[in-house]
């Protein structure tokens, strides 16, 4: 008995227009993020819009490049040329795009154009996430990961070895562009003025590129030294205050060296210090697993109810030991509230910071690294509840490393790490903003910025963070109706 198979006609053409709404089914991703691109509110995006005179063609719906890009980014597809692609031979892509299909410079253009928009999307989508309850801030885990740039280590440049080439590629170009007016010249006089001329030589033009890149490279050098003196600058005139604040106290000199206030006009960067010439804002910064990447350290605060990323950043420097404070802002700045409990690694320990006002009230476990040698001394020191009962010459200034009850925030730290209940919730650490970058990374692909600049990567690290939450919110099971 032959097998009956269903009717398969290829060339057969529909007798009714299909809908879109047949194409995908119920509860699709597609679908999730097509309704709560609808809620979001894109003013500042179709505002860029009215300032144009309305001649020329006409620009494609933004609420549809806006779809096409967050689900982009939240499958892993963040270039813009598959995503042109996908528009062909994805049904859900098809479904988003109504069947158009933008081009991968006008999907490019689209998201430089309104990237501090696209950055600003991520608090409205935050806000979704605390109004479905995917929000507590009961525990927060504060972590970065290192991601590679859109530049090379090979294209990294000395200071010195950048003036150098600078002054070789200057000649160059000058001999270059002499040799093209001589034969100008020369057709000139063979084929008469104002004939069409052929474009820049490639070679003029490759060594004019490559002057440009190291000069903003230089440039960017230079700027870095320029405001590193500037805060050294204000670091040296606040301790020369404090030393004529004391000498008019004490009514006489202060002893030692005065401190000396560099100018910023003339500062300038070290002979061995780097720059690239692709990305100057990038920097070379290792990994945790011991090599060395051209990149970025991306931050990110995850509360635990969740893994709902509730602040992000991005920033140049190797370790994370200026960006506790920072994020904490962030958070409470994002969310309206500060995290009852904060974990963070050892690489944001820093004394300097760890006694700021803005972490007062929160329970924090982060790991000191000062040798145990080191916390005995500072133990053992004198805290500032006794200091009025101490004669006027023993008096120390007050530390803001120090508690409410005069005991060193260090001593607190290490004395709650060394309780179970305490190692146990430095342990959640792990469990909470760890696989946020391993699903970020591993499950969706995203190991490099495709922008490039401090400004840019830092939008697009919020969008990535943005289309984290909305999966977060997808398979919470959340409608947009419910909000």
């Amino acid at each position: 008995m032959s097998k009956a198979f269903r009717e398969y006609q290829p060339e057969q053409s529909l007798l009714l227009p299909p809908s879109l709404e047949d194409w995908l089914p119920e509860g699709h991703l597609a679908r999730f993020i097509s309704e709560v691109a609808g809620e979001l509110d894109l003013e500042p995006i179709y505002r860029s819009y009215e300032e144009k005179d309305g001649r020329g063609q006409a620009a494609y719906e933004p609420l549809m490049m806006l779809k096409l890009l967050l689900y982009g980014y939240a499958i892993g597809m963040a270039s813009s040329r598959k995503i042109e692609k996908a528009t062909h031979d994805s049904v859900a892509f098809r479904y988003l795009a109504v069947n158009q299909h933008p081009d991968h410079d006008t999907l490019a253009e689209f998201r430089r154009r309104h990237l501090e928009a696209l950055r600003n999307l991520f608090l409205q989508v935050l806000k979704l996430c605390q109004q479905a309850g995917l929000v507590k801030l009961g525990h927060v885990a504060l972590d970065g990961t290192k991601v590679k740039a859109n530049a090379s280590r090979h294209r990294n440049l000395s200071y010195e070895k950048m003036l150098q080439q600078e002054a070789q590629l200057q000649q160059q170009v000058r001999e270059l562009l002499d040799k093209a007016e001589q034969a100008d010249r020369s057709e000139d006089e063979r084929y008469g003025i104002g004939k069409t001329g052929e474009e820049l030589p490639p070679e003029l033009r490759k060594k004019q590129d490559r002057l440009q890149k190291i000069r903003a490279a230089r440039a960017a050098l230079e700027e870095q030294a320029r405001r590193a003196a500037e805060r050294k600058k204000a670091e040296a005139e606040q301790r020369l205050q404090e030393r004529q604040k004391r000498a008019a106290e004490a009514g006489r000199p202060v002893r030692g060296k005065l401190p000396q206030i560099p100018d910023p006009a003339t500062a300038r960067p070290a002979a061995q210090d780097v720059a690239n010439t692709t990305d100057t804002d990038s920097r070379v910064i290792r990994e945790r697993a011991g090599g060395f990447v051209q990149g970025f350290n991306a931050q990110a605060a995850v509360d635990s109810q969740a893994q709902v990323i509730v602040a992000a950043d991005v920033t140049s420097a190797q370790n994370d030991r200026a960006q506790l404070v920072p994020m904490v802002e962030q958070v409470e700045t994002n969310t309206g509230s500060k995290p009852v409990q904060l974990s963070a690694d050892t690489d944001y320990y820093s004394p300097k910071h760890i006694g700021s006002p803005i972490l007062e009230g929160i329970d924090l476990y982060i790991e000191p690294e000062d040798p145990p040698k080191r916390q005995a001394s500072i133990a053992g020191s004198t805290p500032p509840s006794t200091r009025d009962q101490l004669p006027k010459r023993n008096r120390k200034p007050p530390r803001s490393g120090y508690g409410p009850d005069g005991i060193p925030r260090t001593e607190h730290l290490r004395k709650k790490l060394a309780t179970e209940e305490g190692r146990a919730i430095y342990k959640k650490r792990r469990e909470v903003v760890e696989p946020v970058f391993g699903q970020i990374k591993q499950w969706r692909g995203f190991r490099q910025f495709l922008l490039r600049g401090l400004a840019q990567v830092q939008a697009e690290w919020k969008l990535i963070c943005l289309t984290h939450n909305l999966l977060k919110l997808f398979r919470s099971g959340w409608a947009p109706q419910q909000a």
